[in-house]
């Protein structure tokens, strides 16, 4: 029985090195996915019904791959077939998604692109927790969080440079994706796969019985219990009906009011999504009484059930947090080109010159991401990892609400600052909170369902952020941006309701 051993700066920068290529990915998309619906016909009070695609596939890719990862052990390893069967598929997605010939194609190829980024991105995360000590997870977050920016900041800018730069065309006509767009997603897919190929042959992983080893030691040694609810699936059975029950009437109720009032159909997605777990809730409860409990979807859901508290704890943090986050991605673009830009017109170069300073913005944000993401460590040991998320949040919601006052592009800046220092901190602290209270065997399970907890809040929004926009907005996206400055302010103070299980450990040696 052993200790984990620590790594150095250069074994946790391969390790996490594959991570610029996934940000790169999904950097593309954030910043031009909407800009591509808009050239393609797709109206602005519609863009976040587009957009559904890319949470519905993370809500369901994920938990699946991190459930099948924790099992998988070959001659590549555990999580590391996984970084390569995804960073090949968001490759060919990144290819192709800016030739989509319709707006229906190029929201089924968001469908695809998200999903193939998901399969990469959702094991990395747990390669934190499966290679690195308690005390120097936070580092292996903020390393992430670097790579993650600097990947962003060259991505979200490179329509712009290939524009001023390089005098690529950034005006087709109408109906057609500008050049600097199409380049910009080919060199996205090109250095998605090198970046990820790079950590897969520059690192390798401890085996399961090693990892078995290491944590009996923190058991044992550092009095640290990583143990979930030992309930097993049939004594959970009251509860998978109780919950189920609660799911399917509320999802059948909101249904009913929607349709009774004839309101916007988005709201059916929130109606929908509850009903469909309720009857998940029913199955899982079904197959558990007839014994059938051998399968990934029972244990999926049994293992979502037994949630440590500090999971379920951080679910409200990340349920406000990336609530704000969709509403920034959907609708920044639109609410930037109308409130500071003064057009909506996607065919005119005015509206090109926005979207591009956009992309310019979100760069922005994620370089200054990557520069802070080294600081934290050293506030969360002088503070707490509480109190730093905290404060970085609060920042981030001041900045989205700033958004409303500004008139200066330029001066556009100055707020993504501010939500750059929130996004290093989203990218790595609930994490480095979260692999404190998780078992080393069902660590990809637990942040699969983890990301539960950031893509249900950007279902919602998708369903009621276009209700808004048409009921109460009157079509003004800037107001979706205060929605999320709200969202966010709300999720800062859900942070002191957390219990950071180890992190008195974090606080003393995370020194790398």
């Amino acid at each position: 029985m052993k200790r984990k051993p620590s790594l150095s700066f250069w074994q946790i920068w391969n390790m996490s090195f594959g991570f610029l290529g996934i940000q790169f990915g999904f950097a593309l998309q954030n910043a031009n996915v909407s800009r591509i619906f808009q050239t393609l016909g797709g109206d602005v009070d519609r863009l976040a019904v587009y957009w559904l695609a890319a949470p519905v596939t993370g809500l369901v890719i994920q938990p699946i791959i991190g459930h099948y990862s924790d099992k998988t052990w070959n001659r590549l390893g555990r999580r590391r077939p996984y970084f390569l069967a995804g960073a090949l598929l968001a490759s060919a997605a990144l290819l192709f998604m800016p030739n989509s010939p319709s707006l229906w194609v190029a929201v089924g190829m968001l469908w695809i692109m998200d999903g193939s980024i998901n399969i990469s991105m959702e094991p990395f995360r747990a390669f934190v927790g499966d290679m690195l000590p308690s005390e120097q997870r936070t580092t292996g977050f903020a390393m992430q969080s670097f790579f993650i920016g600097t990947g962003a900041v060259v991505a979200s800018v490179l329509p712009y440079v290939l524009d001023h730069w390089l005098g690529i065309a950034n005006v087709a006509d109408p109906g057609e994706i500008p050049p600097t767009v199409k380049y910009s997603f080919y060199i996205g897919g090109t250095v998605f796969l090198l970046a990820v190929l790079w950590t897969i042959f520059r690192t390798k992983e401890y085996s399961p019985e090693q990892l078995h080893e290491f944590e009996e030691y923190e058991r044992k040694q550092l009095k640290i219990e990583k143990t979930v609810e030992s309930k097993t699936s049939a004594e959970l059975i009251p509860a998978f009906y109780r919950n189920g029950s609660i799911a399917l009437i509320a999802g059948l109720l909101i249904s009913f009011v929607v349709f009774r009032n004839d309101l916007e159909k988005e709201l059916y997605i929130v109606g929908g999504g509850l009903t469909v777990f309720g009857i998940l809730m029913f199955m899982t409860a079904l197959m558990t009484s007839r014994n059938a409990i051998k399968n990934g979807f029972v244990e999926i859901f049994t293992d979502m059930v037994n949630m440590p508290a500090t999971m379920k704890q951080l679910a409200l943090v990340q349920f406000f947090t990336w609530f704000a986050l969709f509403s920034m991605w959907i609708y920044t673009t639109p609410a930037i080109t109308s409130h500071v830009y003064g057009t909506s017109d996607t065919s005119s170069a005015i509206y090109n010159e926005g979207a591009n300073w956009v992309g310019v913005l979100f760069g922005i944000y994620n370089g200054f991401s990557a520069i802070v993401a080294f600081l934290l460590p050293v506030i969360a040991r002088h503070t707490s990892r509480k109190w730093t998320h905290a404060i970085a949040l609060a920042i981030g919601g001041v900045s989205f609400l700033s958004f409303s006052i500004i008139k200066s592009p330029e001066l556009l800046v100055v707020p993504m600052l501010g939500i750059g220092f929130a996004w290093a901190s989203i990218l790595s602290m609930p994490y480095a909170i979260l692999t404190g209270s998780l078992p080393s065997n069902k660590m990809g399970t637990y942040m699969g369902i983890f990301n539960f907890f950031i893509v249900i809040p950007q279902i919602l929004a998708a369903s009621i952020l276009g209700f808004f926009m048409r009921k109460y907005f009157d079509g003004q996206a800037i107001y979706a941006l205060i929605a999320g400055g709200i969202s966010m302010l709300m999720a800062a103070f859900s942070v002191f309701i957390v219990n950071d299980v180890d992190s008195h450990l974090a606080q003393k040696k995370d020194n790398s």
